[in-house]
């Protein structure tokens, strides 16, 4: 008991009082930062989630994008914001930090040089989400790779082909992304005809089944406008008209399949000739192409 006393004498309460108190109040002002970082964070999620459903996102895909976020975001508030509170109550309590200071330099500095692709990764990815370059759904052409976008994360983008293939890339290592559906797509057609076709009547068929689409009960909510730019090019058996059907996203295959399909039965209707490569044989000078020598054999036997 004499002891206790002994030491409880030898405290200096006054100093033991304010420490307290001033860890007190860093521990509340830590708690106080974190509420209104929390608070601006959740406005900050609530506008993301209106933003993406105005630019035609899913609503589940936009609220779980803002949510990613968001979460990373918090994370790293809540990493930082803890981690100098303890290191000023340390500081309150006698414990130096500067060595604490100088192992946590080293130790990230032997981190980054281990995990610096991984770093780069997640830095890419959160630019990728943030700044909504590609959606979940979308149909983009990756590092010369094309397919329907899968999932996206902080690390990795995820896309599957046609044949069903899927294509993963590091956020780091992707250098071109062409997004195919963003806010609309097209549907660009090059439809030859031969030479000896009326192009003004050409155009005009065009246009009459552009127009019979458009008024499709099952297509024509998927078109925005369809172009016929006229003649493109005159090609080595064939005059070729360019135009292009504006979609909405996703949409210019299904729309493009079918116009095609319904020019084909328009030309055949109106016989307007597409063309295709012929090709002639020769056997040179020394010998007559071969349907002169046939006619000359059946006339040789008329006259015999």
């Amino acid at each position: 008991m004499e002891l206790v006393l002994e030491y409880l004498e030898g405290v200096q309460w006054e100093e033991l009082i304010f420490s307290t108190l001033r860890i007190l109040l860093i521990l509340v002002m830590a708690w106080v930062i974190m509420s209104v970082v929390r608070g601006g964070l959740a406005r900050m999620e609530r506008k993301l989630v209106e933003s993406g459903k105005k630019q035609g996102d899913v609503p589940s895909e936009a609220t779980k994008r803002a949510e990613t976020l968001v979460r990373l975001l918090r994370q790293l508030v809540l990493i930082v914001v803890w981690v100098m509170a303890l290191l000023v109550i340390l500081n309150e309590l006698g414990v130096s930090v500067a060595p604490i200071l100088a192992s946590a330099g080293v130790l990230g500095l032997a981190i980054g040089f281990g995990a610096q692709n991984l770093v780069r990764d997640v830095i890419s990815g959160f630019f990728f989400i943030l700044e909504n370059q590609v959606r979940v759904g979308d149909v983009v052409v990756v590092n010369g790779t094309g397919g329907l976008v899968e999932s996206i994360n902080f690390r990795t983008l995820v896309l599957r082909d046609l044949e069903g293939k899927v294509h993963i890339f590091p956020n780091g290592t992707i250098d071109a992304v062409t997004n195919l559906t963003r806010e609309w797509s097209a549907y660009v057609f090059d439809i030859g005809v031969a030479y000896k076709e009326d192009t003004d009547k050409v155009v005009g068929i065009l246009r009459d089944v552009g127009e019979e689409i458009k008024a499709d009960a099952d297509y024509g909510p998927n078109i925005q406008d369809i172009e016929i730019f006229g003649v493109d090019k005159f090609d080595d058996s064939a005059v070729v008209i360019k135009g292009r059907i504006k979609t909405l996203p996703i949409k210019q295959w299904y729309v493009g399949r079918e116009f095609l399909r319904r020019v084909k039965y328009a030309f055949d209707a109106q016989g307007v000739e597409i063309p295709f490569p012929h090709r002639t044989l020769y056997f040179g000078e020394a010998s007559p192409p071969i349907l002169a020598r046939m006619v000359n054999q059946e006339a040789g036997k008329a006259q015999s």
